[in-house]
Formats: structure tokens, C-alpha cells, sequence
């Protein structure tokens, strides 16, 4: 074990958090010789030149809505102002994730909690005896993140007691956010000042199904749902409302499968949509063991869910490939044409 690359061995909480994840800024580098230099190159860098010029080739096509997917743990480990800027920069225009991402991640640092640079080497007994849970080699005070959980109760009792999809109440924490955030700019209040819908389909399976529990003990007789189904429901009027569309999806699992079905579910209903026209999916994930995450976009055509025509994996750990792809779409500056979709005010 290189100890050098290993600083947060430690024995206490406070020698174990002191070294905060800090967030890239695609805007203060310029990746655009490094996308062209790769796409001369072969393997994974040639994938990833792929990757981002069908990623500029959506920004470019005035017809095509883009939906972001995020599953993973890339928001705790320096994605967060990337997936920001996506939003403000009009280079999204819908987002579906895991409850994890928004909640844990991204309204947990709002409230001006962080993540930590750790070590994977670390003895795990003693991070649970102070506390601290572990994502590889990121770490997370659980304090802070059941304060994050009783934030999320406190909301949901602050609010009329009817089903809410996650996109409502994720719009809920926007205004919320906009009056008591301890750090600006997050994604949710970004997506909330932007009419950026998000939809989190596993929304309980993180610090909001936590929060959201707590809740309904207290107000065992008048309290909120979350309407799952409704949300599909909206996710694929979305898609019914998009002359075509294109997916830049980092990670798989649950956002990548809820976006894909929609086409299916439109053509269900009895409505003409087209598979979605361009995709590109970041993942480590295998491909022979049959699962969603590691399903290719290929197999995903012989579900009627995309298009081959435009389409790209890239088999790599996303914080390495995603902050290239993201900086050279913005300094190429085809977002500056595109007219702003505004789908959240669908359902206003």
C-alpha cells in the first residue's frame, strides 16, 4: 500500500475528515485539444472522442431534447458543479437519477455538508466507530448525513399531505433550498431556477426514503406518498412532447432503464414516438452478466428503445472520461443556440 496516495488513514473522525472533495469546473479548462487528440487514438479514448461528438451532435440538433441519467457515486466524488453547469449552460433538459445522487449527494452538500477524500485501505471497523460511512475511497460523516434525513422529514411535514411524484417534491427541496441553502448552486436549485424536471424513480431507496419513513410515523393518518407511477407517466409525456431525443446516461441501473421505457410505454398508449435517437452510456459495468447497467445500447435497440445509428459506450469510471466530455461540449458552445425546453412548467 502507497501511503502517499492514502493520506486519510487515520483514528479518529477528525484526522479522517479533514481533506473535502472538491468539484470539477469544466469551464476552467478547455478539453477540446484533448477530445481531438483522442479521437486519433484507439480504445477507450477513441470511444470517448465518439462519445463527445455525438454529445455536440445532440447540443447542435434543434429538434432534439437531452436527457442526463445519473446513477453512481459521481456526485460525491467531484461531479457535482459539472452536473450544475449542464443546467445552467441549457445542455440538459430533463434529469433522471437515483435517489442517492439528488438526495445524499447533492441536497446534502446544499446544506453545507461535505464529502471526504479517504482511503479504500482504510480498517472499516473503526470508520463505523467514528461514524463515517465509505464509498471507495470517499467518505461521509453519517451525522450529518441523518441531519440531511430529518431535513427531508421536515419538508415533507411542512407540505399538504397528497401522492407527489419525486418530481414535485424534488421541486419542493428547489424552494426550499432557495431560502435556507447553505451552498448555492446545487443541482436542485439549479434544475428549479431552469425548469429542469428531476425524476428519481428509486427516490426512497436513499436519504429521502429515510426522511420520508419518519415522516409517516409522525402522521400515521395525514401524510404524503410518492406517486411512482404518475412520474412515469410525466417522464413519458416528456418524451411525447420531444421531436427526438438523446440520452448522455453515466452509470445504469435505474435512470438508464426509466428513460429507455419510455418509448415503450408511449407506443403502449397508443402514441407514435421514435426510439431515441442518440445515446452514449459511461459504465465499468460487464456486459455478460445480463443486467440492465451492463446491457449495450445495441441490445437496447432490440428493445425499440434507441437507435443504433447514434449511439456509444464508454467503458470507463465516469470521473475520468465525463469531466473531458462535458468541458469540450461546453467551450464548442452549440449550447449557446439551443432553445431552452422549460419542461417542468408541463405540469405547472
Amino acid at each position: 500500500m502507497n501511503k502517499k496516495n492514502s493520506p486519510n488513514i487515520g483514528h479518529n473522525k477528525k484526522s479522517l475528515l479533514n481533506s473535502p472533495i472538491e468539484h470539477i469546473d469544466i469551464k476552467s479548462f478547455d478539453a477540446r485539444k484533448i477530445i481531438d487528440g483522442m479521437s486519433k487514438m484507439s480504445f477507450t479514448s477513441r470511444d470517448t472522442a465518439r462519445a463527445a461528438g455525438i454529445y455536440n451532435e445532440m447540443l447542435k440538433d434543434k429538434n432534439c431534447s437531452i436527457f442526463l441519467t445519473i446513477a453512481g457515486s459521481t456526485s460525491a466524488g467531484g461531479c457535482m458543479d459539472l452536473y450544475t453547469d449542464l443546467v445552467k449552460h441549457n445542455m440538459v433538459d430533463a434529469i433522471v437519477a437515483t435517489g442517492a445522487s439528488i438526495i445524499d449527494m447533492d441536497f446534502f452538500e446544499a446544506l453545507g455538508f461535505k464529502h471526504y477524500q479517504g482511503s479504500q485501505f482504510q480498517d472499516d471497523t473503526e470508520l463505523r466507530n467514528n461514524y463515517i460511512d465509505r464509498i471507495y475511497d470517499t467518505y461521509i460523516d453519517e451525522e450529518e448525513l441523518q441531519a440531511c434525513d430529518k431535513t427531508i422529514c421536515e419538508i415533507a411535514n411542512s407540505l399538504k399531505p397528497k401522492p407527489y411524484t419525486s418530481r414535485e417534491f424534488i421541486k419542493e427541496l428547489g424552494k426550499y433550498l432557495k431560502k435556507n441553502a447553505k451552498k448555492k448552486d446545487s443541482l436542485i436549485e439549479s434544475a428549479y431556477d431552469n425548469n429542469v424536471p428531476i425524476f428519481c424513480p428509486a427516490f426512497t431507496d436513499s436519504s429521502a426514503g429515510f426522511g420520508l419513513v419518519m415522516h409517516q410515523e409522525q402522521n400515521p393518518k395525514n401524510h404524503i406518498t410518492i406517486d411512482s407511477i404518475r412520474e412515469f407517466r410525466e417522464l413519458t409525456e416528456i418524451k411525447l412532447k420531444s421531436k427526438q431525443s438523446g440520452l448522455l446516461m453515466v452509470g445504469g441501473g435505474v435512470p438508464k432503464n426509466f428513460i429507455q421505457d419510455t418509448v415503450v410505454c408511449a407506443e403502449l398508449l397508443g402514441k407514435k414516438v421514435d426510439m431515441h435517437k442518440y445515446a452514449i452510456q459511461i459504465t465499468v459495468a460487464d456486459t455478460r452478466d445480463g443486467a440492465c447497467s451492463s446491457s449495450t445500447l445495441k441490445e437496447a435497440s432490440s428493445w425499440g428503445k434507441v437507435d443504433v445509428t447514434k449511439e456509444q459506450m464508454v467503458f470507463a469510471e465516469a470521473t475520468s472520461v465525463l469531466p473531458l466530455i462535458a468541458s469540450d461540449a461546453y467551450h464548442r458552445k452549440h449550447w449557446q443556440a439551443r432553445q431552452k425546453r422549460n419542461f417542468q412548467n408541463l405540469f405547472n
